[in-house]
C-alpha cells in the first residue's frame, strides 16, 4: 500500500514529532503523531470478515435487549479487537475531571517521560561501541560549527 493512500500517513515515515515544517520536533507531538499512525495502521488493516471478526455467534447468543459485555466472544477478543490509544481518555467527563483534567498533550508528556525513564540500551560489544563513538566524533568534527 502506498503511504499517500491514507492521505497523510506519509508523516509516519519521516515526520512524527515535526513542528514548524521540520526544523524542530516535540516529544509530545511525536507521541501524538505515533498514536495517529497506530490508528491509521489499524484502519488500513481493513474489516475482519472472518467468522470471529464478524462475531455471528455472539450476535446469535445475545438476543434483543441484551448486551455483549459478558459474552464469551467479547471476553476473548476485547483486548485485541480495537486500537487502544496511549493518549486518548475514554472515561466519562466527570471521571476525567475527577482525575485532574489531563488533556492529550499532558498524557503524551507522561508517555514520553515514562518511556525515557524505562529505556534500557540494547547490549553492544564495548569495542564496537568505542569504534562507533570515535566515528561519530570524527564526523562531527569534520563539519563547521553552524552555531557560530
Amino acid at each position: 500500500m502506498q503511504p499517500t493512500m491514507l492521505g497523510g500517513l506519509n508523516f509516519a515515515l519521516h515526520g512524527a514529532g515535526w513542528v514548524e515544517g521540520g526544523p524542530t520536533m516535540g516529544y509530545e507531538k511525536f507521541v501524538l503523531d505515533a498514536d495517529q499512525a497506530g490508528m491509521a495502521r489499524a484502519f488500513a488493516r481493513g474489516v475482519d470478515l472472518s467468522e470471529n471478526g464478524q462475531a455471528i455467534d455472539a450476535i446469535i447468543e445475545n438476543g434483543p435487549g441484551q448486551h455483549f459485555l459478558g459474552a464469551a466472544h467479547t471476553l476473548a477478543n476485547f483486548e485485541s479487537a480495537f486500537y487502544r490509544s496511549q493518549v486518548a481518555d475514554n472515561n466519562s467527563y466527570e471521571q476525567w475531571l475527577a482525575e485532574g483534567e489531563r488533556d492529550a498533550a499532558r498524557r503524551a508528556n507522561e508517555v514520553w517521560n515514562r518511556t525515557l525513564a524505562e529505556y534500557e540500551p540494547p547490549p553492544i560489544d564495548e569495542a564496537v561501541d568505542e569504534e562507533l563513538q570515535a566515528w561519530v566524533e570524527e564526523r562531527k568534527s569534520s563539519f563547521e560549527d553552524s552555531n557560530v
